[in-house]
């Protein structure tokens, strides 16, 4: 299958979902939105995936290519109905797209924890509380109607959701990897109080998240596996036989 990708900054690497996919034998597009790369038509494409990205939303103006990202999530979604899986960024534009609202509210900064809410097929057999990497300032205040709310935190309500059959969304980073912290933590996150604007809010870190990853790894592994089968993606190697 092939995947149109979305990207708002220039990735260190793959990512471990990435991995996932080309080891499943998909390929993909990249398409750099912040570098002026232009969004392609969907045909062709069988499934959407929307990454993290340091800006806002509502910054049409700074970021143009804002408004047509919006229209043509809405146009997989909800016309085309397409395979959907957004990230941090990709989570808050499939809330914005659809009609929800997204605002500055609680930042998270690295290792967090969140809750599951009730039975999904996109959190099956996935530990609750979950142990997760948080990067972000702004965050879904009010879901677009008909989303299903999966996951929440004490300073965030809205910390995964689904609408429709095969549009699922997490705030949360699922692919991170040892490397993903260097790239991530010059300048320090906005909005952060002033002890982490200080400099402290590193303390720490990089050992919390050595000793996750292996178990974040494992729940991104399941969220990706639930959400291939809930929308029909393989995601066996090719020529695996069961």
């Amino acid at each position: 299958m092939h995947f149109l990708v979305l990207n708002h900054q220039r990735p260190p690497h793959r990512g471990a979902l990435l991995e996932m996919v080309a080891a499943a034998g998909h390929d993909w597009t990249r398409v750099l939105l912040h570098e002026g790369t232009p969004l392609p038509p969907l045909d062709g494409f069988d499934a959407v995936w929307v990454k993290s990205g340091s800006m806002d939303v509502w910054q049409e103006e700074a970021h143009p290519w804002l408004r047509a990202e919006k229209a043509l999530i809405r146009e997989a979604v909800v016309d085309r109905g397409m395979p959907y899986l957004g990230i941090c960024l990709g989570h808050q534009l499939l809330a914005s797209a659809l009609g929800g609202e997204v605002l500055l509210g609680t930042p998270e900064v690295g290792v967090k924890t969140v809750t599951l809410h009730g039975s999904s097929p996109y959190m099956s057999d996935v530990p609750s509380p979950l142990p997760v990497l948080q990067w972000h300032a702004a965050e879904v205040i009010r879901p677009p109607e008909g989303a299903v709310v999966l996951a929440s935190s004490p300073a965030c309500s809205v910390e995964a959701m689904s609408w429709g059959d095969k549009a699922l969304s997490v705030q949360f980073d699922l692919e991170a990897k040892k490397e993903s912290l260097r790239h991530w933590t010059e300048p320090a996150p906005r909005n952060l109080d002033a002890e982490a604007t200080n400099g402290r809010w590193r303390d720490g870190l990089e050992e919390a998240l050595a000793q996750q990853l292996p178990g974040i790894h494992r729940s991104a592994r399941q969220i990706y596996d639930n959400w291939c089968r809930q929308c029909g993606i393989p995601n066996e190697p090719p020529g695996t036989i069961k």
